[in-house]
């Protein structure tokens, strides 16, 4: 039996449950069941909190990546066969959006106390054929180097966030994540720190072109009714996870301030030598994850089972290792990557996890 369960959804859900029957039954009486009013209000308040002027709530996170980079080929200022360069240690997804648009992802090590995106590595992966850099805000950690970016931008280069993990993170001059590049993706997926009842994702950007073509591409390339400009997909924003997505957004500030009081709990108690601690942030985290090392990883795991203690691995196969890449990236030698993907465990931080959790969470690692 897990006494410590990693993540149970319906528990996490259950503080928001009569809100959010009351606003999917809002939308229910509506009779607007594509769009309308409950997207339209989402979208406005997460640009508020973003603090970008546009924003457009789309069908999940991955659908968000592809549309910014299909935008911009669409713009003119990408084209296929460009560079695009992407932090190894990432999810899937992340790589998928570059190369469904017929782009080129270079990877990157990581910077191996951070697990993110090392931008000194992002300099030398500079080419004449880099026209974009995809940040991730793995983990909740916020991913951004001012005076890196800023080089970067002064060269032409576009830069895009991966921000489905870091919703509400604030960078060191005080800004949100998903307002520090030129265009950012959101996933509501129902695990993350503000989840949805299914999938759900956004756009957030400083340039109304961008939005405007993100909205026509994610309804069919349209800008208007049987008007269709670009030949584009079906990747709208539902309004029912829009309705849910209002409800949940009120507390973002009050889940990510529980998350850094856990993960508090957790870098203040554990102290073990064969268990290595995520670097404290010298930006604002978010504590999506909170993730270990540990060179033992099948014996750590096995020790956490028998104690009760839900555990999870983010991520075991880096994207350069998965079996659709294999032809094209997998004679790549990226050893920090494949060490981060080989040691990773990440502990209980869900909505349903207590700070009494936390402690005896780490008590029990210091035992292994």
């Amino acid at each position: 039996m897990t006494k410590y369960p990693f993540l149970d959804l319906h528990d996490a859900t259950a503080p928001f449950r009569d809100d959010i029957i009351k606003a999917i039954t809002d939308v229910v009486d509506s009779g607007r069941y594509v769009g309308g009013y409950a997207c339209e209000k989402f979208e406005k308040e997460l640009a508020e909190i973003t603090g970008v002027p546009y924003c457009v709530g789309v069908s999940n996170g991955l659908d968000a990546l592809r549309l910014i980079f299909r935008v911009y080929i669409e713009l003119g200022v990408l084209k296929k066969g460009d560079e695009v360069i992407v932090p190894a240690n990432t999810y899937i997804a992340s790589i998928l959006a570059v190369t469904d648009n017929g782009l080129i992802p270079v990877f990157v090590e990581p910077d191996n106390r951070t697990l993110n995106l090392n931008w000194d590595n992002v300099l030398a992966a500079i080419t004449p054929r880099t026209r974009a850099v995809l940040t991730v805000h793995l983990y909740g950690r916020v991913a951004w180097d001012d005076v890196i970016a800023s080089r970067l931008r002064d060269k032409g280069i576009i830069l895009v966030e991966d921000n489905a993990q870091a919703i509400g993170a604030l960078s060191i001059k005080g800004m949100r994540t998903g307002a520090l590049g030129d265009a950012a993706a959101f996933s509501f997926y129902p695990t993350k720190n503000i989840g949805a009842l299914g999938d759900a994702g956004a756009v957030t950007t400083y340039d109304r072109k961008v939005a405007d073509m993100v909205r026509s591409l994610a309804n069919y390339g349209s800008d208007r009714r049987y008007h269709n400009i670009v030949q584009g997909y079906n990747c709208r924003l539902d309004p029912i996870q829009a309705a849910v997505l209002s409800v949940k957004l009120k507390r973002l500030d009050e889940e990510n301030e529980r998350r850094r009081a856990l993960a508090d709990i957790y870098t203040s108690n554990i102290k073990n030598p064969k268990i290595t601690l995520p670097l404290s942030a010298d930006q604002d985290m978010v504590w999506h994850q909170y993730v270990i090392q540990t060179e033992n990883r099948d014996e750590f795991t096995q020790f956490l089972d028998r104690n009760g203690v839900g555990w999870d691995i983010h991520y075991a196969v880096p994207p350069h290792r998965q079996p659709c890449y294999q032809k094209e990236f997998g004679h790549l030698d990226l050893p920090v990557t494949d060490k981060i993907a080989r040691t990773v465990v990440s502990l209980p931080i869900s909505p349903t996890t207590t700070a009494d959790d936390a402690k005896m969470i780490a008590t029990i690692v210091n035992t292994f």
